[in-house]
This record gives structure tokens, sequence and C-alpha cells, in this order.
């Protein structure tokens, strides 16, 4: 059964990332979820608001504590479809969130194991569950898509430019 639960939000924190996509963000997404209802969902909009703690991840904390008029969000678990980095995995604990579901893995900038691993360094007062590989195929792929569509478009802005 929790399976199930956690592919049905993921598959939503996927939803996200497909807007971040077509926008020609970074494709991450996030929900938040409180006794199996949606809080809150967001997608990175880092490029669009030029500002860089607009991960999906931030906004979706950001919205969850405005529907609950509290900056606590007790009982939450937070979908997304790439691992947390540092400053987002930071948000998480200060807000209380009791459990992070994700995606894929971010070997650059992951803080739950992949670059450093936060949750294992035991925190005084919360300690947030971490857990990974949820759907993470599709995240994989659609991450992987971005950054080769990236690539072809530089490569063919320096084809046209006539710079190699």
């Amino acid at each position: 059964m929790d399976k199930q639960k956690d592919e049905f939000f993921m598959q939503m924190a996927l939803e996200e990332a497909q807007k971040s996509f077509l926008l020609g963000e970074v494709p991450v997404g996030a929900v938040l979820v409180r006794n199996n209802l949606v809080i809150a969902k967001a997608h990175n909009l880092v490029e669009t608001l030029k500002d860089p703690s607009c991960h999906a991840e931030m906004l979706c904390i950001r919205e969850g504590v405005k529907v609950l008029n509290n900056w606590r969000l007790l009982d939450c678990t937070l979908y997304t479809t790439l691992e947390p980095c540092a400053m987002c995995y930071g948000a998480i604990v200060l807000s209380r969130i009791k459990k992070v579901v994700y995606g894929a893995q971010d070997l650059r900038h992951g803080a739950c194991g992949s670059w450093v691993n936060l949750p294992e360094a035991k925190h005084p007062i919360h300690q947030v569950v971490c857990q990974n590989g949820v759907l993470q195929q599709e995240s994989s792929v659609l991450l992987k898509s971005f950054f080769k569509k990236r690539r072809e478009e530089n490569a063919n802005k320096k084809r046209f430019s006539g710079r190699s």
C-alpha cells in the first residue's frame, strides 16, 4: 500500500517537474502531503525568478507554510523528483517535515547520501526519514533528456554563431 501511495504522489511531483522542463528550468517537482492530502505543489523556478533559492522543494515548503498557517509542517511528507540539496534539506529539517521521498539521486548536490549525507548527522531536535528510488527511472529520464536538449541547443548556438 505504501509503495502505491508513494508512487501516486511521486507521479504528481513528476507532473510538476514537467512544468519546469517546459519553462527551460531544471525539471524538478515537489509535492507536500499531510494525512494523504496534497497541501502544496511546486516546480523549479530558479531561472524564471532569477533566484537560486527557488528550488521546487523550497517553493513547496513556502506554500505549505501558507496553507497550514504554521512554519511547522509536522506529519508532512515531501515528495521530490530529485534528491534535496543541502539548502533544501536544511529547510526540511527546520520546518519539521517528517519524511522525504525522492526519485533520482543528485551526485553533484544531493544532501541525502549522494554528495553529503546530512540525515546521517543526528540533529538534536528533529530527525527526517529519507527514502530514495521512488520512480527513480522516470525522474532520471526527465533530467537526462533536459540536459541532452540543453547541450544540443548550446551546440547549435555555437555552430550558427560561427564559433566552435
